[in-house]
């Protein structure tokens, strides 16, 4: 006997196939990470997921969250802003309601209109520019790393207590994150007595940069800060010690990258940086730790604690709304503190965290950091 497809057969099929597509779907609650998966600054992308493929490891061997497993979903934005409104967007069509990322600045601000306008909580561990929350009235937007105007202070607070430049040099990338620092660092100096002799813009990707060495090195400078990510500033580096440019540079966590020492080589000795403190150090932290070595990864680098935490953040947040809808666990994040690798971290109703703290390492030539005065 032949059977006919009929139009109501078929009907009854398809919503059959959905409710068990969304059976299926129910059965996890999945995270996407956003970050660069190419690009120049792909290895700050490598460090934020090492931290969240860590976390839903454990999290989902501990049984997971309301009895689901997490799942992840890895999406690439290349550190571009032009693509944080089509990452989100992606985020919107997959259904998934919670993202960690975005990693840099510029891509964070382009997406979290469009994250907060969605009621998708959204949680960065590394973008650090104030704009990324001032003045928004987000109500589901989060991070777990501090702002580039509490880093910015720091680093210039270091600079006045410990180097006393006499001249001081302000570089940036002209980037949302790098230019914003730069202006705090800035800023906070001019506020101390301190001289500034240049405050300039490089462009990011460039590879020739004499023409601004030549210039710091008329300006009579004794100290450079640049505000920027590790390409550029190993190339300053490097160039300014093959022109006879002997001065210390500083950076914020953007230019912490191992990388660093295949573009600046030798002349990377000594480079200071603010950086996240060491939370692997923490005795609590020690299964954390060894959860990282047992997949060969490395903990200590500075997005990887903060990401592990903006994972656990989000799955606690889940459980203590006590349901996978994201406008209650929004709610539950900014009235509760979570405990997480990098402390008891808790909000102000903007977003950021109430407290968080830098510290300054010295880089070496061997790819190694220590801390300052230690």
């Amino acid at each position: 006997m032949k059977i006919r497809f009929t139009p109501i057969a078929g009907a009854l099929a398809l919503a059959t196939g959905l409710m068990m597509a969304t059976a299926a779907q129910a059965e996890t609650i999945k995270i996407a990470v956003a970050g660069p998966t190419t690009g120049p600054v792909t290895q700050y992308g490598d460090m934020v997921r090492e931290g969240v493929f860590t976390a839903i490891e454990q999290i989902n061997a501990g049984g997971g969250v309301l009895g689901k497993q997490l799942e992840l979903v890895v999406i690439d934005d290349g550190c571009e802003p032009k693509q944080g409104p089509v990452v989100a967007n992606r985020v919107i069509n997959d259904g998934i309601n919670y993202v960690v990322g975005h990693v840099c600045s510029g891509a964070t601000i382009a997406a979290t209109d469009i994250y907060n306008s969605e009621g998708i909580v959204m949680v960065s561990p590394s973008a650090t520019a104030p704009a990324v929350t001032d003045g928004k009235g987000y109500d589901s937007i989060f991070r777990t790393i501090g702002r580039d105007d509490q880093q910015g202070p720091a680093a210039a607070a270091f600079i006045a207590a410990n180097i006393k430049p006499t001249k001081v040099a302000v570089l940036h990338d002209k980037q949302s994150y790098g230019q914003g620092i730069a202006t705090a660092v800035r800023d906070n100096l001019k506020d101390a007595g301190y001289e500034i002799v240049m405050f300039e813009g490089i462009n990011a990707g460039d590879t020739d940069y004499s023409a601004v060495i030549t210039k710091l090195k008329s300006s009579g400078t004794d100290f450079i800060y640049y505000g920027g990510y590790h390409p550029e500033m190993g190339l300053l580096l490097r160039q300014g010690a093959e022109q006879g440019l002997n001065v210390t540079m500083m950076g914020p966590e953007g230019s912490g990258n191992p990388d660093i020492n295949a573009i600046a080589g030798d002349a990377v000795e000594g480079m200071l940086l603010t950086l996240p403190a060491d939370f692997t150090q923490d005795a609590e932290n020690a299964e954390i730790v060894k959860a990282f070595q047992a997949k060969g990864r490395d903990a200590a680098g500075a997005f990887q604690m903060t990401s592990y935490s903006a994972t656990k953040a989000i799955a606690d947040g889940i459980a203590g709304a006590g349901v996978d809808d994201p406008v209650k666990v929004a709610e539950y994040l900014h009235a509760n503190e979570v405990k997480t690798p990098i402390g008891v971290i808790s909000w102000n109703e903007q977003g950021d965290l109430n407290e968080f703290k830098f510290d300054v390492y010295v880089w070496h030539k061997d790819g190694s950091k220590t801390l300052y005065g230690k």
